[in-house]
């Protein structure tokens, strides 16, 4: 059974979308809608895991995902999942650590685009290979304030297994 969920974020109202048995979605709404009760445990930890993500609390998710995809896909997602929160990388390093040539790059850059969990995969942290910010499906001025939020780093080569400490946002 689909389940639904709207909330506030300091970056525009978010949809979550989730399975009985995980995640499928979660997207900014452009569009002003109320938000709505979290009505699955799911959705309620989600939601208490996104706001302590906005607060500067938290660094990673610890929620099933079934996102919607082709195996291609479904690599490269997980593949974003492996950059460390604070940390950048570009597509070309991305395909490099699917076991691809970094002429790969643009399909990989597809795949991400594609990305039906926002946030919570993050593919905000991959940037062009210059350090320049390239596309996000909710705009770069989100992708800025979310590498903002995390105070990412340049791009990085650094390995999974070295997670920085979580950093508290910037005062406004």
């Amino acid at each position: 059974m689909k389940a639904v969920l709207v909330m506030d974020s300091p970056l525009g109202a978010l949809q979550l979308t989730a399975e009985e048995d995980g995640l499928t979605a979660l997207s900014f709404l452009d569009d002003a809608k109320p938000p709505t009760a979290a009505d699955t445990p799911l959705l309620q930890r989600a939601r208490a895991q996104l706001q302590a993500y906005f607060r500067g609390d938290a660094i990673a998710f610890d929620l099933p995902l079934r996102p919607q995809g082709t195996p291609f896909q479904q690599a490269v997602w997980r593949a974003l999942q492996t950059v460390p929160y604070g940390r950048t990388t570009s597509y070309a390093l991305l395909a490099q650590r699917l076991g691809l040539p970094a002429s790969h790059a643009r399909a990989v850059g597809a795949a991400v685009g594609r990305n039906p969990l926002l946030i919570i995969v993050p593919c905000h942290r991959i940037i062009g290979h210059d350090g320049s910010l390239t596309g996000y499906a909710a705009g770069l001025p989100r992708k800025q304030a979310l590498l903002d939020l995390e105070r990412a780093a340049p791009i990085s080569t650094q390995t999974p297994t070295q997670t920085p400490t979580p950093r508290r946002p910037r005062a406004a």
